[in-house]
């Protein structure tokens, strides 16, 4: 037997100046006198960016243990079908936090508690949350104190969250011998150990029922072919955006220094959703907006916009989309600009790499730290004191998701407007042309759409086509529907969005696994007709998983009419990978007709 433990959380001290700190499951596997024979393998999409770390060991002397250690939340936000799987095969959930992480508490506990509780859909799995270190800075509770409540996570707090998730909570001031083998051990080995109870009862049971009966053995139903099985493709949006500033299409913005050499076009749109500084340069937001002196005096010392200076544009292009000129007024920032704009667009570069690469164009300490400093001034968030982890490229990467989204179907900073079913949406060429390779051509080849700021959308629906565009400017994706996933696939395979296309198709086979064989049997969705729209839209995927799908529950959907309407060649597959097969069914038949003529009676009476 095994058990699978699953722990989300980062239980790092932000303010602790050790960056070696083990962490809560590592120690707890090191330190307990249960465990033995330990093994760890980092698994990610990326290398540079481990996503989880899984360890195996064995506990109780000859019980496989698994551990999944998942130190960033961002993997809910970009692979939900694997966060999904491994809360579904856990059996216990471990949930950390860093009691001087006030914001990691906060994200914790409004969004990622509640996408647990979904994926855990009113499962009896033990969830232990871990508050990890000694507070810094302990919160006065005087109400007529001035201190900052807010720099630490109190007791109460996290008592509350586990109150209102049905959890345990522990606080562990220290990975010690005494917090990790006799407080945290303890509890985390009372749950394996009830997990492995129920384990082997589960087997008991199954034991006794195939024993009841030696004398005439039913026939054995095979179990059915498995499913194809369909990979998540890995996300590119931070690659996306990164190559728009190489390429330069759609440009809305020319830098240039003060002695009016060009230096780098850029993007208002991108380059607002990162800084409060830009939005207050491009008239986004105006100074009452934003209540914080310093992003001003930012935004007057290192940039002015010329008033009217537009640059000539080919092909007749409206006025509107020519380049705004902006002049950088210090030098040395303006010599390092080119890097800068490279780690505003790409979410992947970090900011050690940033120092480095402006410590070897400038090569003074002194102008390396104005610089940076410029930077952080730059990307500073109105009323919160400049930090340097603020400015860590994962902060960056979580940014872009969700201050692009604040341009979603806003008619601030856009450029071109599609009329669909009688209604306008309005876009913006640069967030279009980075994610989508069919909109680029149309927006910078010779066709009509290159100079004209509405364009017409035809063959999908308004609701459908602003799916569509929160995937491109957010990098997410939640039909509501089977029928809106495959309305939105559709959608996709027009656009030549392979990614969207992959997470549709995933919804769709995830939903229709989850469906009960009774709500099969009486649902009026048709799966022909979806089988019949992928095969259409070159879905092969999908389409062979529909195939095998209706193969494998052949009894319900062989009594729909919707089975008339498969083609003798879908017909024949699915007759051929039937289960139960007709065989099977034939030796059930005889099977019944024997036990019958027997008269088989209870020997007891």
């Amino acid at each position: 037997m095994s058990v699978n433990i699953v722990a989300f959380g980062n239980e790092r001290d932000v303010l602790s100046e050790d960056s070696q700190q083990s962490s809560l499951m590592w120690s707890y596997l090191r330190r307990s006198a249960l465990i033995s024979e330990i093994d760890s393998s980092p698994s990610a999409e990326h290398s540079r960016s481990p996503v989880t770390t899984e360890y195996q060991a064995c506990v109780f002397g000859n019980v496989r243990l698994v551990v999944h250690d998942c130190p960033l939340w961002d993997i809910f936000d970009s692979d939900w079908y694997t966060s999904r799987s491994l809360i579904g095969g856990a059996d216990i959930i471990v949930i950390k936090y860093s009691v001087n992480d006030k914001t990691s508490f906060q994200d914790l506990k409004d969004s990622y508690v509640p996408m647990i509780k979904k994926a855990l859909n009113h499962c009896s799995v033990p969830v232990i949350i871990s508050a990890v270190g000694a507070r810094k800075n302990v919160p006065c509770t005087c109400p007529l104190c001035t201190l900052d409540r807010r720099s630490c996570v109190t007791t109460s707090e996290g008592a509350q969250l586990a109150k209102e998730f049905g959890a345990t909570y522990l606080e562990l001031h220290a990975l010690n011998d005494f917090y990790i083998q006799k407080y945290f051990g303890g509890v985390l080995e009372y749950f394996m150990i009830q997990s492995l109870n129920q384990k082997s009862s589960e087997k008991m049971k199954k034991r006794k029922k195939t024993q009841k009966c030696h004398r005439v053995q039913p026939p054995q139903l095979e179990q059915p072919e498995k499913m194809p099985i369909l990979k998540g493709e890995a996300s590119h949006y931070d690659s996306d955006l990164h190559n728009l500033l190489f390429c330069c299409q759609c440009a809305d913005v020319a830098f240039y220094s003060e002695d009016s050499s060009k230096v780098v076009k850029a993007h208002k749109v991108i380059l607002c959703s990162v800084s409060h500084v830009f939005m207050l340069l491009f008239d986004v937001k105006s100074p009452a907006d934003i209540h914080d002196p310093s992003i001003l005096h930012t935004a007057q010392s290192l940039f002015a916009v010329e008033a009217g200076a537009e640059l000539l544009t080919p092909h007749g292009v409206p006025p509107c989309s020519a380049p705004v000129r902006v002049v950088v007024k210090d030098s040395v920032f303006c010599s390092c600009l080119s890097d800068i704009l490279h780690f505003i667009y790409s979410g992947a570069f970090q900011w050690e790499r940033l120092e480095e690469d402006i410590k070897k164009k400038l090569k003074d300490s002194e102008k390396t730290e104005h610089v940076l400093e410029k930077v952080k001034c730059i990307l500073k968030t109105p009323g919160k004191v400049n930090s340097l982890r603020d400015c860590q490229s994962h902060q960056i990467k979580r940014l872009y998701s969700t201050s692009l989204r604040l341009f979603f179907n806003t008619p601030v900073l856009a450029d071109v407007i599609f009329t669909i079913q009688g209604a306008n949406v309005p876009a913006h060429r640069a967030v279009l042309v980075a994610r989508c390779e069919v909109m680029a051509a149309m927006f910078n080849g010779n066709y009509l759409e290159a100079n004209s700021i509405l364009v017409p959308v035809y063959g999908v629906s308004k609701d459908t086509f602003l799916s569509f565009l929160e995937y491109l400017y957010t990098d997410s994706c939640y039909p509501a529907s089977i029928l809106q996933a495959m309305s939105l696939l559709i959608c996709a395979e027009m656009y030549q969005v392979m990614r969207l296309q992959h997470i549709c198709e995933l919804y769709i086979i995830t939903q229709l696994q989850s469906m009960p064989s009774r709500e099969l049997a009486s649902t009026s969705l048709s799966i022909v007709s979806l089988l019949k729209k992928a095969k259409f839209h070159n879905s092969d995927c999908l389409s062979t998983w529909l195939l095998h799908f209706i193969a494998t529950n052949y009894l319900i959907f062989s009594q729909k009419p919707e089975f008339q309407d498969l083609s003798v060649e879908e017909r024949s597959f699915v007759e051929m990978h039937r289960w139960p097969s007709s065989m099977y069914l034939k030796q059930l038949a005889e099977y019944r007709n024997y036990i019958h003529s027997q008269k088989c009676h209870c020997t007891v009476m």
